[in-house]
């Protein structure tokens, strides 16, 4: 029997049958005319939706607040403790560059960061010696999205790049700063990705620009002071398939220009000598090779996986040729042994790895070849590698957290080893690490792998199946959620609920293998996976089935959705975020802004056959059956460039029509914004507590 009672009717959407042919398979969609035609448009306006579509997403929203008004306290009270928790005028630890030390800060009622500066070694605690640079805050007033880019210095610390995005569609205008006045020049650079690198001399910037597609295919040169028209194309990407970004190096030797899809990239770089020269090829596109490249004076150090280094290794080549015949290796592969990230500075060389599920920072001394790691000994933590803004030092920061331990920011100097505590994240209302329990535990899955399970509950819980749960999954492009600590979550673990989080294939949890054997052909381990880890927990009394809410959003609401059709009746509910769940139609459609670059990690279903089998066999949309699904929640974003949000809608649509049983099949819409909803940090809290109070509802916790 629903717990939702007294609903108005659903809105029914009306079915416009489309038929599409491919491989000699026809499929008949009668949802498709949810997509918007003029989508590319609609994104940087969308008071040009299509008022049909219009009228049904927010008939939808409207539906969604009926179903959810007898929440509206408890949305309240969820907030109030979230908020709680965040310290508000907050400020981050300044880093330091040349004189200054950069960093940003909150106010009390605020919404957005203000960066600011100080003197090098001043106190940043002392609001008198702040140079306020950016008030986000001003710059948002009358939006009702809006969200920044950061900002740059020039090295003369001069101006600064900053950038924005004011309609949730991630097309960001840059603008220039003078650091001294506080004014913005006359520039306006629109349609970038949001972000772009200083020349030396500070009067020009490299620039990545998203074309009508939302794909960054051209990187530009431009001068201060001149229209964006005269902008000098310095590199244009053909293959719709790449991703490409810029940036500078420590030393500003060098602007890079990465080039990379899921599996395959390519470096080219340009002197900072010579800004008018081509940029140098370093190693061409070989299909399934991956480098990254940071420079350390005479020589560039690689990440690559080359030559079968599955867990990637480091090479080094000289800054004079740098190209691949000679590389030669400095750290070997070790397999198991994933190394994440590194970073180069004058006298050590700095990586990210994972051994056995858990990150530690690993340290050489150029010199003498020395090593050592920094680790931490909880059974479940996550450590975050800021590195340093300049070349020449031998002090970087790293901070370090668990699903207990708030947040604790470090400086760490390589050659002493000393660890200096900068900060510990404040949670104003109070927290008590020893009232809970972080676990990492590991689920049998069906082919003998074992899961990681990460688990944070309550001390004084009694684990006798009785407890609600929420299961969180991600499992895609080889991405880890970390053990981290959590403000929100508590708000659900202090009413008694175990709040897991499920490592599954498709993340790089246990090495790329991992990542491999949740991808393409073996994209369903990562659904079986997330399955196993509700078995286990249900098992082993955690919790039980029925009483597990699963939660995951945009790759993770692909998860949710498979799942949903996989095994509904081991599940309370699911909350799927910007849930990317046409996977087939999206995957067929080669004008879509992230199509061409998905492929790799997803298959092909236009050029292959046997791809599309893949696709269409655990396609959630797909896949929709007359079955009973337990309650549905679904969020979308309507400028979401990365899951439209017709996906969300059509999905919606499709399984209130197919559903045998009575439980709701809910979808809210966020008209103002994209895929990372709201974009203030407390506007972000309410869609949080939005979510767990359906979470709360549908576990009978209310």
């Amino acid at each position: 029997m629903s717990i939702f009672h007294s609903l108005p009717a659903a809105p029914i959407a009306e079915k416009r049958p489309v038929e599409d042919t491919r491989h000699g398979i026809a499929r008949i969609d009668d949802y498709a005319w949810l997509r918007d035609g003029n989508w590319q448009a609609m994104f940087k306006d969308p008071a040009i939706l299509d008022p049909a579509i219009r009228a049904h997403l927010e008939a939808e929203n409207a539906y969604m607040k009926a179903a959810m008004a007898d929440t509206a306290a408890l949305q309240k009270q969820l907030f109030s403790e979230m908020k709680g928790r965040i310290k508000e005028d907050d400020s981050s630890v300044p880093l330091k560059n040349g004189p200054y030390a950069y960093g940003s800060f909150y106010v009390t009622g605020g919404e957005q960061p203000h960066y600011f500066r100080t003197a090098r070694d001043a106190d940043y605690r002392d609001t008198a010696l702040r140079q306020v640079l950016l008030d986000g805050d001003k710059e948002a007033e009358g939006k009702a999205y809006f969200r920044l880019a950061g900002l740059d210095a020039t090295t003369d610390h001069s101006h600064a790049l900053w950038g924005y995005d004011d309609k949730g569609s991630e097309y960001y205008t840059l603008r220039i700063r003078n650091l001294e006045t506080g004014a913005d020049l006359a520039d306006i650079v629109e349609n970038t990705g949001g972000g772009g690198a200083w020349a030396p001399d500070g009067k020009s910037f490299f620039y990545t620009l998203q074309d009508e597609n939302h794909r960054p295919s051209k990187i530009y040169h431009h001068i201060v002071g001149q229209p964006q028209s005269s902008d000098r194309l310095v590199y244009e990407e053909t293959d719709p398939g790449f991703f490409m970004g810029v940036g500078g190096s420590l030393l500003d030797d060098f602007i890079y220009i990465d080039i990379h899809d899921h599996e395959t990239s390519e470096y080219r770089l340009l002197s900072t000598k010579d800004l008018s020269a081509e940029p140098l090829l370093v190693s061409p596109r070989e299909e399934g090779l991956e480098y990254a490249m940071c420079e350390g004076g005479d020589v560039f150090y690689i990440l690559t996986n080359a030559d079968g280094a599955k867990d990637f290794k480091i090479m080094e080549a000289p800054v004079t040729a740098p190209f691949r015949e000679n590389w030669r290796e400095v750290v070997p592969h070790t397999p198991g042994k994933l190394i994440l990230s590194h970073m180069a500075f004058a006298r050590h060389l700095v990586w990210l790895e994972r051994k056995d599920g858990l990150p530690q920072i690993m340290i050489r001394d150029r010199k003498t070849g020395a090593e050592h790691a920094i680790a931490f000994a909880e059974e479940a933590y996550s450590l975050g590698l800021q590195g340093a803004a300049e070349y020449d030092t031998d002090i970087i920061r790293f901070s370090y957290s668990s699903m207990t331990t708030p947040t604790q920011l470090f400086d760490y100097n390589m050659a002493t080893r000393e660890r200096t505590l900068l900060k510990t994240q404040e949670v104003p209302s109070g927290h008590n690490p020893d009232d809970y329990v972080t676990r990492r535990v590991f689920a049998p899955a069906w082919d003998g792998e074992s899961v990681p399970v990460t688990l944070l509950y309550r001390k004084d819980l009694v684990l006798d199946g009785t407890a609600p749960c929420l299961l969180y999954g991600y499992g895609a492009y080889g991405i880890t959620i970390p053990a981290s600590f959590n403000t929100s979550c508590l708000s659900l673990v202090d009413r008694g609920f175990v709040y897991a989080i499920a490592h599954i294939r498709g993340g790089k949890d246990k090495g790329f293998a991992w990542y491999e054997n949740g991808k393409m052909q073996n994209k369903e381990n990562t659904f079986k996976d997330f399955v196993a880890a509700a078995d286990y927990l249900a098992a082993e009394k955690y919790t039980s089935y029925g009483r597990i809410v699963a939660e995951g959003g945009s790759a993770g609401g692909m998860l949710m959705g498979a799942v949903a059709n996989m095994a509904p009746e081991k599940f309370a509910a699911f909350i799927a975020a910007v849930p990317f769940v046409d996977v087939l139609n999206t995957m067929l459609d080669d004008t879509l802004p992230l199509t061409p670059p998905e492929w790799p990690e997803w298959g092909n279903p236009i050029d292959s056959e046997e791809e599309y089998g893949w696709i269409a066999a655990y396609s959630p949309y797909e896949n929709v059956d007359a079955r009973p699904y337990p309650p549905i929640l679904a969020l979308a974003g309507l400028t979401d460039p990365r899951v439209t949000y017709w996906e969300p809608a059509k999905w919606v649509a499709r399984l209130r029509e197919k559903t045998t049983g009575d439980q709701p099949i809910l979808l809210r819409t966020n008209m103002d914004a994209g895929h990372g909803g709201a974009s203030g940090r407390f506007q972000r809290l309410e869609e949080v507590a939005f979510e767990y109070a359906f979470a709360i509802k549908v576990a009978g916790k209310m």
